[in-house]
This record gives structure tokens, sequence and C-alpha cells, in this order.
């Protein structure tokens, strides 16, 4: 759906994007991290052509964005960090607005409710802009993007300055919507990204620096493997029946955390997944297992480590060139 090839801007003499290459395939919720100044926004305008490029290529559903902007524009809707919303509109009057000014063929009435529906902005609808919360600004802004049912959806930090309440409805709206749109989410909140998104790619200094499922990466840039378990009975027996598990290669024992119950190191071999070996010992040998983790990073972890100086990726879906030192990106050279 979205092509991103070779992909760099400058500003003068520095970088903000330095062949940036990635593909988002049809009906994805893609999660875009980095920190601040990283390259995230001077990505997103460029893709939505708000922004022009120095070099590289962006075609979304075939369509280039130099050759055909309208056309392009036609498959985004665009969410910016900060909703372009007029505070002295109401509801009705700011989407009517945003109809014609897109130029939309669908139905009006009919179009404009059902898009009110889905976000839930029928109790303000005759309301001014001005006089909403943050969080009804935030969904009038993604009703502005679903106008025309663009295919495509690109929304910048939607959720930012959001309370928890809201910050959970805003989430569940951008899981509905990815069942119909391909979703192209920015966030800094990174419990947002995990909950959300089914991919992410992490752009560090105007590289991507990974790209892969939450999973994939906490388990590529964890050093080991092992899963935490918490298993009552006795601990010689349970040590005992542990060994028995397939793949098993180390086995430790924490001692007792609770009365009756011990908590086990538990490696596998390389590649081996032993969850359900280990819960089919545990049930078959009646000693209940009360609590299990992995020791993979968390996701903070990860964009800790991702964004770090001393990184380096190793490999990555979508390669990338990393930057020599005489052309990394000076602090500041993102947002424009």
């Amino acid at each position: 759906m979205i092509e991103v090839k070779n992909l760099t801007k400058r500003y003068g003499s520095n970088v903000a994007l330095d062949h940036v290459s990635f593909s988002v395939e049809e009906g994805t919720i893609l999660g875009f991290l980095g920190p601040n100044g990283a390259g995230k926004s001077t990505t997103m305008n460029i893709i939505t052509g708000y922004l022009s490029a120095s070099e590289g290529e962006v075609t979304v559903a075939g369509h280039s964005i130099l050759d055909e902007p309208a056309e392009v524009k036609k498959l985004i809707g665009y969410l910016p960090e900060m909703p372009p919303l007029y505070m002295d509109m109401t509801v009705k009057e700011y989407l009517d607005f945003m109809y014609d000014l897109k130029k939309v063929k669908i139905p009006k009435e009919k179009h404009i409710k059902e898009i009110c529906n889905l976000v839930k902005i029928n109790d303000v609808y005759k309301r001014l802009i001005a006089n909403l919360s943050k969080g009804y600004k935030q969904r009038v802004g993604i009703a502005q993007a679903l106008l025309g049912n663009p295919p495509v959806l690109i929304l910048d930090e939607p959720t930012v300055g959001l309370d928890p309440k809201q910050i959970i409805e805003i989430r569940n709206l951008i899981k509905n919507l990815g069942r119909n749109h391909t979703v192209v989410l920015s966030s800094h909140i990174l419990p947002e990204v995990q909950a959300v998104c089914e991919r992410i790619l992490v752009i560090n200094k105007g590289v991507i620096v990974a790209d892969g499922t939450p999973d994939k990466l906490s388990h590529d840039l964890s050093s080991d493997h092992r899963l935490i378990a918490r298993i009552e009975g006795p601990e010689h027996e349970v040590l005992q029946n542990l060994r028995s598990v397939k793949n098993v290669i180390e086995l430790q024992s924490f001692g007792e955390k609770e009365p009756g119950v011990c908590e086990y190191s538990i490696e596998g071999a390389p590649g081996k997944d032993l969850r359900r070996d280990l819960f089919a010992c545990c049930t078959r040998c009646g000693m209940p297992l009360l609590a299990l983790k992995s020791s993979d990073l968390s996701l903070e972890d990860v964009f800790l480590r991702l964004t770090s100086d001393s990184y380096i990726p190793k490999s990555i879906q979508h390669p990338a060139v990393i930057p020599s030192e005489s052309s990394e990106v000076k602090e500041g050279g993102d947002e424009a």
C-alpha cells in the first residue's frame, strides 16, 4: 500500500532523513517510533505531500507523490500532532467545510453521520469546537481524516495530552479503524504502540534501525531467552519433572517465593518455545503453574537500546544505509 524508497531530506548541511526505505502492507497498523528529532514527522509530512524530499520516492497504492500528488492525497487521511481545527466553528460546520474542501463524492449527510457514529462525536455535533475537551477535539480531528473513506490513515501523536480514559478510548478507536484502513501511528507512548500496532518501525538520527513485531524486536535484542515460572509443589520434585521437558538446556531454582511455591529459571534450546511443553508438564504432574513470564526486554528497553548512540543495527527487514559520522543529523534537524 505504501512504498518508501531511499527517502532523503536535507536542511542545508543537516540530514533529517538518510536513505530511508520501508513498505507498509494493506491492512497493517504500523507503529512509527523514534526520539525527538529522529525524522518521524519529516517522513510523515513527505508521505502526505506536505513536504518535498531531497531524494527518493514515495508511492501509495502505486501512485507517486511526486508525479500524482492529488491522487495520493485522496488516498490518505492525515491527523497532524496539532489537529487542524477551526475553533470558531461548530463540529457540524467544520466537517461540512472539510467535506467540501476535500471534494468528497460520497453522499454528504449520510457519510458524515457514519463518521460521527464511528468516532462517537454525535453528542457534540452542534457545539463549538473551542468549547470541546481535548479528547473530543482529537476525535473531531480523526473525523476529518476519515472524510472520503481514504484507505490510508496517518496519525501523528493522536493521544498526546489526553487523560488515561481518553487514551484508552482513542486506542480502541484506532484498533477498529485498522480493520478497514492501513494505519501509520506515531507515538511516544510505548504501551499504546504495543497494544495497538502489529509492526513497529524505529527511526533514529534519520535512519531506520529496527523493523518487526514488538515480540520479535524484544526477542532479537535480548541476550537470553529464559522463562521465569512460579510453580507450586516440593522443589526437588518440580525440578525433576521440569528436567523431563523437551529442549530444556538449563534449569535453576530461585527458592521459595510464597508458601509451598518456588520460582524457577528455565532456558530452552535456541529457537525453541518451551511454553506449551512446560504447561503440559505442570498439568500432567499436578504442579499448579501460578505465574510465567519471559526474560526478554520490554518495549521500553528495546526503544532505549535501539536509540542509544552506541547501537548499530545488524540486520532489519528493510535495510537502511548507516550514515557516517560526517553525515549524521545534527540536533534539531528533524521537525521543520
